[in-house]
């Protein structure tokens, strides 16, 4: 049976994604803090850890980005995953009746527009699984929590409303992240990380390096550099495994012209 590990409490949407990734049939390992997933992979205490990676709403996840720069473990995979928000509370609960209302605070903002029509006390918590577990565990009446349809399923909650997320379109890419490199799929990506030199014109000569080769850049953001001040690297995707010969000869132009290059992975592009 494949080990996963995971941040939050069983029923996070991490786990969701594990399970879209890998089928139901696996070990689930949930972690307190992302970097403990990271850990759990690299101490082969666990095959494969699923971390989120970007939202369509919000936008990157800085922590994760971070963490797969620190780590030297593989993107293996990635899934899109719609992520719909559900209040739940202990069975017989009345939504009338409810006075506060805990979760992730991500999960809280994208559930205002539905929030704000009620009476309700907003309680940010540390994961939105976890808001619904407290309530299991502490008997918390007139309580509730958003959360997913599985944490509902996982702790016996009755689920008072669906959906309530003011965006319908809000997906989050989750990759499963391992110490094993993917095979080229039909569809590939490939991640890496890159600190272009203090010279005029050299991010235009890396970019350069993909273009001329009619390479699809997919993605391309700054982040600041953890080890010096004012100083930034870059988080790249291109469409194309680095098992094909042009991504190849690409990479190693790129190596020559950049003052530091790491390779995130190569692995099957999600639809």
């Amino acid at each position: 049976m494949v080990k996963v590990a995971f941040q939050g409490e069983r029923g996070a949407f991490s786990e969701d994604a594990a399970a879209k990734l890998f089928g139901s049939d696996i070990d689930f390992l949930p972690c307190i803090r992302l970097k403990n997933a990271f850990e759990l992979v690299s101490q082969d205490k666990v095959e494969f850890g699923v971390v989120p990676l970007e939202n369509s709403q919000a936008g990157s996840i800085n922590d994760t980005y971070d963490l797969l720069l620190a780590y030297p473990l593989n993107i293996f995979a990635e899934v899109i995953l719609k992520v719909s928000h559900c209040l739940m509370a202990l069975p017989g609960e009345k939504l009338a009746n409810i006075a506060a209302i805990y979760s992730h605070p991500q999960a809280l903002a994208q559930c205002e527009e539905f929030l704000s029509k009620l009476q309700a006390e907003i309680m940010p918590s540390y994961d939105t699984a976890g808001s619904a577990k407290m309530i299991k565990e502490k008997k918390l009446r007139n309580c509730a929590a958003i959360a997913s349809k599985r944490a509902a399923d996982i702790y016996g909650l009755e689920i008072l409303a669906p959906e309530i997320e003011t965006n319908v379109n809000n997906y989050t890419k989750f990759v499963a992240i391992s110490k094993q490199e993917a095979r080229p799929a039909q569809r590939n990506k490939t991640s890496l990380v890159f600190a272009a030199e203090h010279k005029p014109g050299s991010l235009y000569r890396i970019l350069g390096i993909f273009a001329t080769r009619d390479i699809n850049l997919t993605k391309l953001e700054s982040r600041p550099s953890r080890t010096k001040p004012w100083e930034y690297v870059f988080y790249a995707d291109f469409e194309g495994h680095l098992d094909g010969k042009v991504y190849k000869e690409a990479v190693t132009e790129l190596q020559r012209e950049a003052a530091f290059v790491k390779i995130l992975g190569s692995y099957p592009q999600a639809t």
